[in-house]
C-alpha cells in the first residue's frame, strides 16, 4: 500500500512511527520532494505563494511546506496525530532557518478540531483522505480553513486499487492493527468542496496519485 499521513486517532501511531519518519527523512535529504508533492507545490505556487499562508494537513515531517517557504510563503501551520514526525520535522526546519515561520501541531483533528486552528490562504492534503474515514466531513473542515485554494491528492477509485487496499486492511487486521485504509468517491469528495462555495480547477494524475485542485468561487 502507498505511504499515507493522516490526521486521526491512536491507530495512526502504530503505521506512523518514529522509524516511518526516518524512512520518509532520508528520501527528502535524498531526492528532494516526490513526483506528487512536487505537483501540488506547483499547484500552490501557480495560485501565488509569496507572503501567502499555508495549512497542511497530515504533512508528517513537512516536506511541501519547506519548498513553499523557500518559495515565498509566509508561515505554515502542520496538523498531526502522531507525535512521531516532529523530531525529525524540527531538525530539518532548523537546519533551514525556517523554524519561527512554522507552527506545529500534534493531536489536532481538523474535522471535529474543538481548539482554535488558523485560517490560511491555502489547504493542502497530501496521502490523507485515503487514511480518513470520514473525508467529506474532512474536506469541508479543510474548504472552511481556506481562504483562496484547497489542494489534495487521492488514489484513482479502480478495482485494483480498492483490492489492494482491502487486502492491506485485512493484513493489519490479522496482526491486531486499529489503521485502516480508504478509497473515497472521487466525486462525492469533489462534491464535498463544492457544496462549501469552491469551484474545481483541474484534475492532474501523479504516478497513483490524483491530484485535485479547487479556488474559491
Amino acid at each position: 500500500m502507498d505511504e499515507c499521513c493522516s490526521p486521526g486517532q491512536s491507530r495512526y501511531y502504530e503505521p506512523f512511527d518514529a522509524r516511518f519518519a526516518r524512512r520518509l527523512d532520508r528520501r527528502y535529504r535524498r531526492t528532494g520532494l516526490t513526483g506528487p508533492e512536487r505537483r501540488i507545490a506547483e499547484r500552490i505556487e501557480s495560485d501565488g505563494v509569496e507572503g501567502a499562508s499555508v495549512l497542511e494537513v497530515g504533512g508528517g515531517i513537512g516536506a511541501i511546506q519547506l519548498e513553499l517557504l523557500r518559495h515565498g510563503a509566509s508561515n505554515t501551520t502542520n496538523l498531526e496525530m502522531s507525535g512521531a514526525y516532529e523530531a525529525t520535522a524540527r531538525a530539518l526546519l532548523d537546519e533551514a532557518g525556517l523554524t519561527a515561520r512554522v507552527r506545529r501541531l500534534v493531536g489536532v483533528d481538523l474535522a471535529t478540531a474543538d481548539r482554535d486552528v488558523p485560517i490560511a490562504d491555502h489547504v493542502v492534503l497530501h496521502r490523507v483522505v485515503c487514511c480518513y474515514p470520514d473525508a467529506l466531513a474532512l474536506l469541508a473542515a479543510s474548504a472552511a480553513h481556506a481562504r483562496r485554494t484547497v489542494v489534495f491528492s487521492h488514489p484513482a477509485r479502480t478495482w485494483p486499487r480498492r483490492a489492494l487496499v482491502g487486502a492491506a486492511n485485512a493484513m493489519m487486521r490479522l496482526r491486531g492493527m486499529a489503521y485502516r485504509g480508504y478509497v473515497h468517491s472521487p466525486e462525492a469528495m469533489y462534491e464535498a468542496l463544492r457544496s462549501a462555495g469552491f469551484a474545481l480547477d483541474g484534475i492532474v494524475r501523479a504516478g497513483p496519485w490524483r491530484i485535485a485542485t479547487a479556488h474559491r468561487a
